[in-house]
């Protein structure tokens, strides 16, 4: 038997963009009625719903969960987002370096001294590195220009920074993302490269590894959520 769902369709010709089930509006948890920034993304989420069968696995639906927290929560307290994005500059993954052995020093430096200049150029926030894991004072400067750039993102980007950072340990990678200067992809590499010396070393956990596909998932489709909120 058809569901509602199953007739997902997007509505409107300009921004914002809706999503109607049944030619009845999406409404969130919080009952606001659904509305997109971007025509691809309500294709998306739309496609999300069709895919869906007898029952509705809000798993199954990352975009759909993507617009309600945006809609239910970012929009809400959009500061508190942005200074819990922020804060991540403080004590970015790519500011701490191993001591040894020459071998990691010298994966990590390949993968993270790029981006770290990009940040000094690009968003004017040069980054102080240290070795071993005594915290470091970053520029205060440096941590404005990061809030700042935060801060610029529009409210999707926002919930997108917040995970990309999230997951990968480093508002530097992340804004590198978003402003399309490392792919996610090589992005989610750069986060990995401590997690990938580990595995070389002592081979593979499995609860480790299944735990890695569960984060590189949820990293890609902050990142997908991204390009599509600017489609």
């Amino acid at each position: 038997m058809s569901k509602p769902w199953h007739e997902a369709r997007v509505e409107g010709d300009a921004v914002p963009y809706a999503v109607t089930l049944g030619g009845k509006p999406v409404h969130t948890p919080t009952k606001r009625i659904v509305t997109v920034p971007s025509r691809a993304l309500a294709e998306a989420i739309a496609e999300e719903w069709r895919a869906q069968g007898d029952r509705v696995d809000p798993k199954s639906m990352p975009m759909t969960r993507y617009m309600n927290s945006i809609l239910d929560t970012v929009a809400d307290h959009r500061d508190g987002v942005v200074d819990q994005v922020a804060a991540y500059g403080a004590s970015d993954l790519l500011c701490y370096r191993a001591e040894r052995p020459e071998g990691l020093v010298a994966r990590q430096a390949a993968a993270w001294d790029g981006p770290l200049t990009w940040a000094a150029r690009a968003k004017g926030a040069p980054m102080v590195v240290t070795s071993g894991v005594m915290a470091v004072d970053q520029p205060p400067a440096s941590l404005d220009a990061l809030r700042a750039a935060v801060a610029a993102q529009d409210d999707a980007g926002l919930a997108a920074l917040h995970d990309l950072t999230a997951f990968s340990g480093s508002l530097v990678l992340a804004l590198a993302v978003a402003d399309g200067h490392l792919t996610p992809d090589e992005a989610w590499a750069a986060s990995r490269v401590d997690e990938d010396w580990q595995v070389e070393q002592w081979g593979e956990d499995d609860l480790a590894t299944r735990a890695a596909v569960d984060k590189r998932a949820a990293f890609m489709d902050a990142a997908r959520l991204l390009e599509l909120s600017r489609g």
